[in-house]
């Protein structure tokens, strides 16, 4: 049986003060958007590149995504290996790593031009109340985010990051 090669990505969970959750709205085509949907919302981030550390990548995507800048060390709480084309150049699929970032509400305006953000599949950033993800008829990533959110807005941080399911 072959080895599947992976493209490494990180992504952030940032909660502000109110316990709102950022995501991005990824527009298709895009590997995250599942065939005949429009588009899904997920934690923004992105790809390691080779001379960084997962940290390094996380602390660049979300400055250049959404402005904030990262300075601790926030946990990694959520791990995922997605099988599927699109996710990079000889690459067999995706592997998401999800750190937990607390930060105080702010406008995310990041420092790629903005047909950069568009060239990377983001159509629009927001913020979102557990309440809104609960009854929004709109796709999340991953699936079940509320039910995954949930015991983080309440302090409850695993000591090893909990695997998801696809996607």
């Amino acid at each position: 049986m072959m080895d599947l090669r992976f493209r490494r990505a990180v992504r952030g969970v940032i909660l502000d003060d109110d316990d709102r959750v950022l995501l991005c709205r990824f527009s298709a085509p895009h590997p995250a958007v599942p065939d005949g949907a429009d588009g899904v919302w997920a934690a923004p981030g992105g790809g390691v590149e080779p001379h960084e550390n997962p940290i390094e990548a996380l602390r660049r995507e979300l400055l250049e995504e959404t402005g904030l800048v990262v300075h601790d060390q926030p946990p990694h709480v959520w791990h995922q290996e997605v099988v599927g084309s699109g996710h990079g150049t000889d690459c067999d699929g995706v592997i998401n790593d999800y750190f937990l970032v607390r930060a105080g509400h702010f406008e995310p305006v990041g420092t790629l031009a903005e047909e950069d953000i568009q060239a990377e599949g983001i159509s629009a950033l927001r913020w979102w109340s557990l309440d809104e993800i609960r009854t929004a008829e709109v796709l999340f990533s991953p699936r079940d985010l509320q039910l995954r959110l949930h015991p983080l807005i309440d302090g409850l941080i695993p000591a090893d990051p909990i695997a998801l399911d696809q996607p």
